[in-house]
């Protein structure tokens, strides 16, 4: 690395911004070269001491940015532990229809996420690594193709093969297993029973699947050690996150920010709300909605945000302005979240679409309490009953829409609701419909 890019990251301690955003400066992904010269190759000792890479992260203290928050050291090393040859596995998938960070770091920063395959790779001693990419994200594909046709005519990955496996679109298709399934040829569905994939994964394979930022966040650690990584955030929850803010707001997007950063700045940084706005969506459609006055003295940081019952998840940010009707709001995604079953249990196939039916009914100002009612009983059935996580995640959402938004069950039960029912949020790959 050359002497004036060392110092611009090593000078500032690791509290520089951005990180894994840096170097962006137009529509194009940014190049190898451009790559190269920003960060630096990956370490040559990478290669002769890999195993080494996995107390750097476990010192980093990085945990998972795909929405479960796990420690990324102990899935390496439960990776690690088992026999046979490992495989990696990308997980830029994106299913969430809120979140854009993964496509945004494949689009534009392609490089950093193949480093951090590649680095794990070396750590692990597995020689094969895929990109799992949805069918519908062309742009994606393009990007991570030309990125390795790059590192192959520079021989940058050691002998390690990386290629793109695709995965048809979908909310439930960016579930790990679910990637596993279908990078192993099979259909994209989530699985609960053992094995997991890090005991038999794609192939029977031990396997590792880490979210695209996750392994971003990888490469910049074996670049510039945990002490750097710690340079900013919390000793609990260390590092930077990229969260993506959308909804009524004035420049809805992907922004990277330091973990215990304030809520209030980070929609400073989208530049403020476009109106008035009566709740925040943290943490995408298995999330939490919060009330706009209760998120304002909140920071970005699960110790923080589990005060009003909130986490971060994959660090989606959705603004519901006041002129929207949340019932409707909320039982468009409701449906949309029944509709994206997998089909393989009772709560999941049957409860979710009661959940949906009876919301839809209480948003139409129908059948009165019993829908209300409904629903309730409904959500106690489904939860913790799923064959995977994905009725349990719909629940947590509806049942904190039902608290906040009590207000306003209230008015539809008694036919006064006048506000807005257009679509605002987005249903599938960032549209509305």
């Amino acid at each position: 690395m050359n002497a004036a890019v060392r110092s611009e990251y090593a000078s500032a301690g690791g509290r520089h911004l951005p990180r894994l955003l840096a170097g962006i400066h137009r529509s194009e992904p940014v190049s190898l070269a451009e790559h190269l010269a920003l960060h630096g190759p990956l370490p040559a000792g990478l290669w002769r001491h890999a195993p080494g890479l996995i107390d750097l992260v476990e010192q980093s203290g990085l945990r998972g940015r795909g929405g479960s928050g796990f420690p990324t050291a102990a899935k390496l090393r439960a990776v690690s532990a088992q026999r046979g040859r490992p495989v990696v596995v990308v997980n830029a998938v994106e299913g969430e229809p809120v979140s854009g960070k993964d496509k945004v770091l494949l689009r534009h920063c392609p490089h950093l996420v193949l480093d951090g395959a590649v680095a794990a790779a070396a750590a692990l001693g597995a020689r094969t690594a895929f990109v799992a990419v949805s069918e519908d994200a062309r742009a994606e594909q393009s990007a991570v193709a030309q990125a390795l046709a790059e590192r192959e005519r520079g021989e940058l990955d050691h002998g390690i093969s990386v290629t793109v496996g695709l995965v048809p679109p979908g909310f439930v298709s960016g579930e790990e297993t679910a990637v596993v399934q279908a990078v192993s040829g099979r259909p994209a569905k989530p699985t609960a029973r053992p094995p997991l994939p890090h005991e038999r994964g794609v192939r029977g394979a031990p396997t590792l699947v880490q979210n695209a930022e996750t392994l971003a966040h990888l490469a910049l650690i074996a670049r510039f050690g945990p002490a750097w990584f710690r340079g900013l955030g919390s000793h609990a929850e260390p590092g930077s996150m990229l969260v993506t803010v959308s909804g009524a707001v004035q420049n809805p997007g992907v922004v990277e920010v330091a973990l215990g950063t304030p809520l209030a700045a980070i929609i400073r940084d989208v530049g403020g709300f476009s109106e008035r706005v009566k709740a925040l969506l943290i943490g995408g459609y298995f999330g939490t909605w919060v009330r706009a006055a209760s998120a304002a003295p909140l920071v970005l940081s699960d110790e923080d945000l589990s005060r009003v019952g909130a986490r971060l998840g994959a660090g989606a940010i959705v603004a519901l302005p006041d002129s929207a009707c949340a019932l409707h709001e909320v039982a468009r995604v409701a449906r949309y979240l029944a509709e994206s079953s997998a089909g393989q249990c009772g709560p999941c196939v049957y409860g979710l679409a009661a959940a949906s039916e009876a919301l839809e009914r209480l948003a139409r100002a129908q059948a009165g309490r019993s829908a209300e009612l409904d629903l309730a009983r409904v959500l106690r059935q489904v939860e913790g009953r799923g064959a995977c996580r994905h009725p349990d995640g719909a629940a947590r959402f509806l049942a904190s829409a039902m608290r906040v938004f009590s207000d306003e069950v209230s008015e539809h039960l008694t036919g006064r609701c006048r506000l807005r029912t257009a679509g605002i949020l987005p249903l599938t790959n960032g549209r509305r419909r």
